[in-house]
């Protein structure tokens, strides 16, 4: 899990929570912010996962964008007073065909494998559904924006997860990795156009210094 803060000049700062690095007290000078996945739980009483759980006052507050993937929105519900948890029936996520709207719309093969999801946050906007876990993405406000996919991922990443995390795909409702890595080729082009589109929207063109 990370969290990486986007400066407005192209370049960017990380920090590792888990590791005992520290959070940013304002994000002054910054596009935004961005907290990734993990496979810990939003739940967990470890000390970071509450410290990086309650920094989310910090783009909040100061309306900066914010994106949360995957852990990340899960923590964004969880300070908005949502509620993260399993699937009834111990079903796992699967590999989805979404569509996300921006003038027009794209279909792209996202990339899910959780074992837990969110409740829609009070005054949230849903953006995106799903059958197992219904609520796949969401916006609060102008500026915060949870997505429980993981439509970052790279081809040779994706590639690394079904190899390093096949026990994953044998989870109850889970899909195949094979069924992952096909999707992905053939949505490559369109995914990249999306997230690049997806970005765009969150935190503006990069500008040059």
């Amino acid at each position: 899990m990370a969290t990486c803060c986007s400066r407005k000049v192209s370049t960017s700062t990380s920090a590792r929570p888990p590791l005992g690095d520290s959070l940013p007290e304002t994000l002054e000078g910054h596009a935004g912010a961005v907290v990734f996945g993990g496979p810990m739980s939003a739940n967990d009483e470890d000390e970071f996962v509450r410290r990086e759980t309650n920094w989310l006052n910090v783009p909040l507050k100061e309306n900066r964008p914010f994106l949360g993937i995957c852990l990340g929105a899960q923590m964004l519900a969880n300070h908005l007073g949502g509620k993260v948890e399993g699937h009834g029936e111990g079903l796992v996520d699967r590999l989805v065909s979404a569509e996300a709207d921006r003038g027009r719309q794209e279909t792209a093969a996202l990339a899910r494998h959780h074992r837990e999801g969110f409740s829609l946050p009070r005054d949230a906007t849903l953006l995106a559904t799903a059958e197992t876990y219904p609520n796949q993405a969401f916006r609060y406000g102008d500026n915060a924006w949870g997505i429980q996919f993981h439509g970052e991922l790279t081809r040779l990443m994706m590639q690394r997860w079904v190899v390093r995390g096949a026990h994953r795909f044998e989870l109850p409702g889970a899909q195949p990795g094979r069924d992952h890595l096909g999707g992905r080729l053939i949505w490559d082009m369109h995914l990249k156009r999306w997230l690049s589109e997806f970005l765009s929207l969150i935190f503006g063109k990069p500008t040059e210094g």
